[in-house]
């Protein structure tokens, strides 16, 4: 049976047949949100662009020397085709001359990265480095000489020839797209670009017994609206004892916080940065009327606000299936934590 989603929009679109629709610049970028997904393999990731990027398209660097230091190179090619010797030469020649002419280190690997990947002839290149060479070699002078640059034709000779005798060419590998897809699902631009939703939450536990410190200001803002409301002080927890239906508030307002608190964590790798906060700010702007009106104290108005912010919309929101009730209502006391809602004036 059909989805809604489905019946909107058609059935989905694989990211293998997707990324083909790509054009070379959202290639680059696609390939740059997954290098940078990569944290524990590189200190950063820098996109190179324009005509003088030396072959270095999306490059991983790996320590703070950058060109200097060790560093991996990812060689976006989007073609209608599989990328073929022909097309890679040219690449692997600017590397070389650029290398040997001191403008950078030569990169610990170079991926050619493409959606229809590597040809059947250039793959088995790309795994057998002594084969690669002499290919290399035997094409460079129709291939690649006038193709390195715009302003002399570069000839294997001399020095330059041996450099590029001694070079170690196992460093150019193929990567499959699907390998590229696979390892991108684990970013959080992934659901964004192929869709598919979040996947199931985890089940939220019950929150701890002691309080955390991050829970100090919605607990003492609390504490503050219970003191409104019985016209007493409500100094600490073990006061609330006194008062059954507001010890039972208190505790379904700290299961609301942490359940909160467990979907900002849940989405952190999962969806783009700011989305979680974005949804901060509909609930926000859903209850702030509502938290600006006349209560008769701070209780009152807690109850309001998280009403209102139970009722707030959320469909068109990127979390908005995600979002239960205690997640509404948890919102309310994370932004009070953020001093964004206050109880008692």
């Amino acid at each position: 049976m059909l989805s809604p989603t489905q019946v909107q929009s058609g059935p989905p679109i694989e990211p293998l047949v997707r990324i083909v629709t790509y054009d070379p610049a959202q290639w680059e970028t696609f390939i740059e949100e997954w290098v940078s997904s990569l944290k524990t393999k590189y200190h950063k990731v820098l996109r190179y662009t324009g005509a003088n990027d030396r072959g270095i398209d999306v490059a991983g660097f790996a320590d703070k020397n950058y060109l200097q230091g060790v560093w991996d190179n990812y060689q976006c090619k989007h073609y209608r085709d599989a990328i073929t010797p022909g097309t890679a030469w040219p690449e692997i020649g600017k590397m070389l001359w650029h290398s040997f002419n001191g403008e950078f280190v030569p990169p610990r690997a170079y991926y050619f990265v493409a959606p229809r990947g590597t040809g059947t002839t250039l793959t088995q290149f790309l795994t057998n480095a002594p084969a690669l060479k002499a290919a290399l070699t035997e094409a460079w002078p129709k291939a690649v000489a006038d193709k390195i640059t715009a302003t002399q034709s570069v000839k294997l000779e001399g020095k330059f020839a041996e450099y590029v005798g001694a070079f170690d060419f196992s460093i150019f590998q193929p990567m499959s797209p699907r390998e590229v897809i696979e390892q991108h699902r684990a970013t959080p631009y992934f659901i964004a670009r192929f869709g598919g939703g979040l996947p199931p939450r985890p089940v939220v536990g019950a929150p701890p017994t002691d309080l955390g410190e991050h829970e100090s200001v919605y607990v003492a803002r609390l504490l503050a609206a219970y003191a409104d409301h019985t016209k007493t002080n409500v100094p600490d927890l073990a006061a609330l004892k006194a008062w059954k239906p507001l010890e039972d508030h208190f505790k379904r307002q700290r299961e609301c916080f942490y359940h909160a608190e467990a979907l900002r964590v849940f989405v952190r790798d999962k969806v783009e940065p700011g989305t979680f906060e974005g949804l901060q700010e509909e609930i926000y702007h859903g209850v702030a009327d509502t938290a600006d009106s006349d209560h008769a104290d701070g209780f009152e108005r807690v109850k309001a606000v998280t009403q209102a912010a139970q009722d707030v919309p959320l469909d068109a929101h990127p979390l908005g299936a995600s979002a239960l009730v205690k997640d509404k209502r948890g919102i309310c006391h994370q932004l009070a934590n953020e001093d964004r809602l206050k109880w008692t004036k």
